[in-house]
């Protein structure tokens, strides 16, 4: 196996099945899903409520482990790694952005996008530059000192966005990330999702039910009862 990557060149899955509980009331969420994404590209998985396509999500994202087949990572299987490990490649080279927000509404716009480097002990100025400079990809410099709470919805997944963006990730994993929002403001989020992808080269892979934003993407994989049923080649 190749090195453990800081940097991943492309994620996938192998064979991977995933099923919860035991006995009668097993479910296979997932069902011998075979993909692969390219370091760069624009995915989209679609899919109905139910049909597994944030499952898969949180496999690529070593969010949780599959109960059969492979999660790979560049050439590195990642079930050969540590939690420290898993822990160490999910902070430094992916972010995440949710159609829940996950703010802490009492806390400034600042300290919300910083939590990352906080937990990682990076220092007061470091984590206040490198927020900054996130805050000003997103256009939100001037809400730096401005609690959380009195963002509007928009915003609010601005700031999401920004703190994705702390790290300088690789891949960022946004799941129904306007699902929350009015199609105006929707609009102005998934424009900055795209523009992130295309002049920053950061795959992003997007869980979707809405055809427009998988449009917008290279690719699209459909998902149906756990099953993969177009957008992939078997590996």
């Amino acid at each position: 196996m190749a090195k453990l990557l800081d940097k991943p060149q492309v994620v996938g899955t192998k064979n991977v099945t995933k099923i919860y509980g035991k006995g009668e009331v097993a479910f296979t969420a997932l069902n011998d899903i075979n993909i692969s994404i390219i370091s760069g590209e624009s995915v989209a998985i679609l899919g109905k409520s139910g049909s597994g396509k944030s499952t898969l999500m949180h496999m690529l994202a070593l969010l949780d482990s599959p109960t059969k087949g492979i999660v790979f990572v560049g050439d590195q299987d990642t079930s050969k790694l540590t939690n420290r490990q898993i822990e160490s490649l999910r902070n430094k080279s992916y972010g995440f952005v949710f159609q829940q927000f996950f703010l802490n509404s009492n806390d400034t716009v600042l300290n919300n996008v910083v939590l990352p480097l906080k937990i990682a002990k990076v220092g007061r100025k470091e984590r206040r530059e490198k927020g900054m400079k996130s805050l000003k990809t997103v256009e939100l410099v001037d809400k730096a000192n401005t609690k959380a709470v009195n963002l509007s919805g928009g915003q609010k997944q601005r700031v999401c966005i920004a703190r994705a963006l702390i790290n300088n990730p690789s891949i960022i994993f946004a799941d129904e990330p306007t699902g929350n929002l009015d199609s105006h403001t929707g609009k102005i989020v998934e424009d900055l999702l795209f523009k992130l992808n295309k002049e920053h080269d950061i795959t992003l892979i997007i869980v979707t039910h809405d055809k427009d934003i998988a449009a917008r993407c290279q690719r699209q994989m459909h998902i149906l009862d756990g099953k993969l049923i177009d957008g992939d080649k078997n590996i």
